[in-house]
């Protein structure tokens, strides 16, 4: 059993080892729960734990296959990151929405030596439940999420910016792209310009 769980494991990918999601999470409890069934009944046969651990498996990778190409899904699998610290000051609604309160933010941004609120330029609260922070420094952070992704305009992250569809658009044409749909990231750099990296999936 331990063989089979750690080849489940090694299949499912780096990815659920290194940064456990909700769903994630949710998987390998019922991995463990079934593998432990099979351990403690041995009247049981075999299969009666491999099947819905294979099951499980074929659910992890339909659900990881179509997350990759579908940004709406993916979403909703794994959450997006929120923004909780920008410039010093703290969201609180977006903290409540959370469920993350002050006691947890201060014990992260200590444990990453920051002992002032008012030193964070940024603080990410990742999908994973990581927070990234970025401290301030003479030539602040500029951080805006993807303009594009998966091939999508994000339409919140172009108006938090102040920018319309019609600039981003003109942007790309000048930089030579056409169409949104084969780029597979853009974000905006510290100068203003656009960062493009193209799709390298078949459309």
């Amino acid at each position: 059993m331990y063989l089979i769980l750690y080849l489940l494991l090694r299949i499912m990918g780096k990815r659920e080892l290194g940064e456990i999601s909700i769903f994630d999470l949710v998987i390998f409890i019922m991995l463990a729960e079934m593998a432990v069934i099979s351990i403690e009944d041995l009247k049981k046969g075999f299969f009666y734990s491999i099947i819905p651990m294979v099951v499980l498996l074929i659910i992890q990778r339909i659900s990881a296959k179509v997350s990759l190409k579908n940004q709406k899904i993916r979403e909703i699998i794994d959450g997006k990151p929120s923004i909780i610290i920008q410039n010093g000051k703290i969201d609180e609604k977006e903290m409540k929405h959370q469920r993350y309160n002050i006691d947890d933010l201060l014990i992260n941004l200590h444990e990453k030596g920051i002992l002032l609120v008012q030193d964070v330029e940024l603080a990410i609260l990742e999908p994973n439940g990581k927070l990234s922070v970025f401290e301030k420094k003479n030539n602040p952070v500029e951080y805006y999420e993807p303009l594009i992704a998966d091939g999508k305009v994000q339409y919140q992250v172009l108006k938090r910016m102040g920018k319309s569809e019609e600039w981003l658009e003109g942007q790309l044409r000048h930089m030579g792209y056409e169409d949104t749909k084969s780029i597979s990231y853009c974000s905006m750099n510290k100068d203003g310009s656009l960062h493009v990296d193209e799709s390298n999936l078949e459309q």
